[in-house]
């Protein structure tokens, strides 16, 4: 592994990802001077640390220890670009992970663009007895509820799929790092990152 590629490399990703030095060292529970070490090239991640580094940039562990990313790669494979699409029919949620031709009941779908949710749509998710425990206070009636919650991760996706007048639950291994995301009926997709547990 070569320090000074592989630090630029994160910096860059860091960056794209839109996150501070800070941010990055607490989702992947480092100090935030390890961060600027390594981007500074005055050091390596700790080869433990790589898998995670490639799950919070959305990219492979290969990439970042040979300090570059092929442009060229193929999006397969990659669940954090995966594409979620909703028939507006029958409500059949349907998703790819690279460029896709999707239709159903006779409609052409586009893939839904995912919003960051803001601070009181948040899920609440929780680390409990070895588990991520997913729950909302959301309203679950017939015309607004939320249809389905994902996690999303580097080379996983979970969807757990929700029903109305039901409370929203869902039990989930214990990831490290990742994003969860929802479709609301009324609100459309959203997303929010999952802090890890600190235990």
């Amino acid at each position: 592994m070569d320090s000074t590629k592989t630090g630029r490399l994160i910096r860059t990703l860091r960056i794209k990802s839109g996150l501070t030095q800070k941010q990055l060292a607490d989702r992947i529970n480092v100090t935030d001077k390890a961060v600027s070490k390594w981007e500074t090239g005055g050091g390596c991640p700790d080869i433990s640390m790589i898998s995670a580094l490639a799950e919070v940039f959305g990219t492979d562990a290969a990439s970042l220890l040979a300090g570059e990313i092929n442009e060229n790669e193929s999006e397969i494979g990659n669940m954090k670009k995966l594409r979620f699409y909703i028939c507006p029919d029958c409500g059949n949620i349907i998703f790819s992970s690279s460029e896709a031709s999707v239709s159903c009941c006779g409609n052409k779908l586009s893939p839904l663009e995912a919003r960051k949710a803001e601070e009181n749509e948040m899920l609440s998710a929780e680390h409990i007895d070895g588990e991520l425990y997913v729950s909302s206070d959301h309203p679950m009636t017939k015309e607004h509820y939320i249809s389905f919650v994902a996690y999303v991760g580097d080379n996983t996706a979970i969807v757990c799929k929700q029903y109305p007048e039901w409370n929203l639950q869902a039990s989930l291994p214990p990831y490290k790092s990742g994003r969860l995301v929802w479709y609301c009926t009324k609100c459309g997709l959203l997303y929010q990152d999952i802090k890890p547990d600190r235990k």
